[in-house]
């Protein structure tokens, strides 16, 4: 059994969480399988809103998607998690993807 199946058994068997379907998000990214990713990116962060990574990776499933309007505002609202968790690292790089694809001018 794989990664994807031994997670959405872990889901289906009710051992459901952000975590896990981050996990699942980002398996199913990297394997191309960009719908799946979405619906569970989307979940994760249903699931707990305050989960910046999930954020990050919305936005990142989005802009492989085609979808760049969409992806930054999954940018925007979890650079607003990461800024009031003080997750730095996650804010900062948000930023940078959405800089990227809105082509704002550098604030600095």
């Amino acid at each position: 059994m794989g990664m994807i199946e031994q997670l959405e058994a872990m889901i289906a068997s009710g051992k459901d969480g952000p975590a896990a379907r981050l996990a699942l998000a980002a398996r199913y990214h990297a394997d191309g399988v960009l719908d799946r990713a979405l619906e569970h990116a989307q979940v994760a962060v249903e699931q707990d809103p305050d989960y910046s990574a999930a954020w990050k990776l919305l936005g990142r499933i989005l802009v492989d998607s085609g979808r760049e309007r969409d992806a930054a505002e999954a940018y925007r609202r979890g650079i607003d998690v990461a800024a009031r968790r003080g997750d730095k690292q996650a804010e900062k790089e948000m930023r940078v993807f959405l800089k990227r694809i809105t082509r704002q001018p550098d604030d600095h």
